[in-house]
């Protein structure tokens, strides 16, 4: 027997009743919240994914945190890696508000819903989230409206994605955490830099035959090479390093017109006096304020741990890799190989 046509599981009055009045509630109990769509800068067809993702734009929007009495997961763990964080959380937002705020953009790889891979800024927690689940039938055709998305995230771990959406709060996440290249730098004029803005240098000029080849960089942070004094050299750092032909490059040390670094925002033109490195971190390491080259903390720590002297310093203790030579006094072509005098070998042993 058919259902009665008496009956009816929800009227198209009702049912948008139903919708708006979720819409109420998550924006009583809900946070405000930044959706961060992710964009593909480079897609790998073969692994079917994307290194170099950028977030370029922010929208805020209401979300319900259904984890109310502390975020889901695995928690904070000590392990031989160091802390980590695997904090989860499962954010509820409006399917109607989502669409309204965030999809009539189309900035999402995959239009008209919420992308696993997009991020959500909480700033109750200054926390990032990545989307890993977008559950879309929860609840399941009440009053026959499918009204919220249901996204279950993990904690972000950023690994030197561009994220420049002009929110400061957001964008400072690259800023601290991004690989930084650091150079004193010397000042041409009273101009300086602007954090964010894209800095170039020349390595070599146009000719009648060959284009220019150019070297640019995004900066991250400026500081003083002693803490808290002005005359002291100025500190930039530079990530998202680009050459305009393609090939590897890397910025130059000179006080030469030409190879000034120039901020294509602020103007500034100012000369590389110095590049850090594992080496000159080490020599010439007298600020306080910055920690010269980023991986100068794990060469230092990597030669305490590790005795380098040593003829084999991941092998066993007190085995020796010495290699004597022996020699090979017939070959022939039988099953019985080559023979060669046994005595001629030696080798150390424990």
């Amino acid at each position: 027997m058919a259902r009665s046509v008496y009956f009816s599981t929800g009227a198209k009055s009702e049912g948008e009743l139903y919708e708006n009045l979720v819409i109420e509630g998550l924006s009583i109990y809900g946070h405000d919240v930044y959706y961060i769509p992710r964009t593909m800068a480079s897609r790998d067809l073969i692994l079917n994914e994307d290194i170099e993702s950028k977030f370029s734009d922010a929208y805020i929007i209401e979300m319900y945190l259904e984890n109310v009495d502390g975020f889901d997961g695995d928690g904070t763990l000590f392990t031989k890696f160091g802390l980590q964080i695997r904090d989860q959380a499962t954010f509820v937002v409006s399917r109607k508000r989502w669409e309204k705020v965030v999809g009539a953009f189309n900035n999402e790889i995959v239009e008209g819903r919420p992308n696993e891979g997009d991020l959500i800024y909480l700033p109750l927690t200054r926390s990032f989230f990545e989307i890993k689940f977008v559950e879309h039938k929860s609840p399941f055709y009440q009053l026959d409206k499918l009204p919220v998305y249901k996204l279950q995230c993990e904690l972000f771990e950023y690994s030197n994605e561009d994220i420049s959406t002009g929110i400061d709060e957001i964008d400072n996440i690259q800023n601290e955490f991004a690989t930084a290249y650091c150079f004193a730098v010397g000042s041409s004029n009273s101009i300086t830099f602007q954090i964010g803005e894209t800095v170039k240098q020349v390595l070599s000029p146009a000719t009648t035959t060959t284009t220019a080849v150019e070297i640019s960089a995004k900066v991250l942070k400026l500081e003083h090479e002693t803490a808290g004094d002005p005359n002291s050299r100025l500190l930039i750092f530079l990530g998202e390093i680009r050459s305009n032909t393609g090939a590897f490059s890397e910025f130059t040390v000179g006080s030469s017109d030409a190879l000034k670094l120039i901020g294509l925002t602020s103007g500034a033109q100012w000369s590389i006096l110095t590049k850090f490195d594992i080496d000159t971190a080490s020599a010439d390491k007298t600020f306080t304020s910055g920690e010269g080259a980023q991986n100068y903390a794990f060469e230092k720590d990597a030669g305490d741990i590790i005795d380098f002297t040593e003829s084999n310093p991941f092998g066993e203790i007190g085995f020796s890799t010495t290699v004597v030579p022996f020699t090979i006094l017939s070959y022939r072509a039988d099953s019985s190989g080559i023979s060669a005098d046994s005595s001629l070998f030696t080798a150390d042993t424990f």
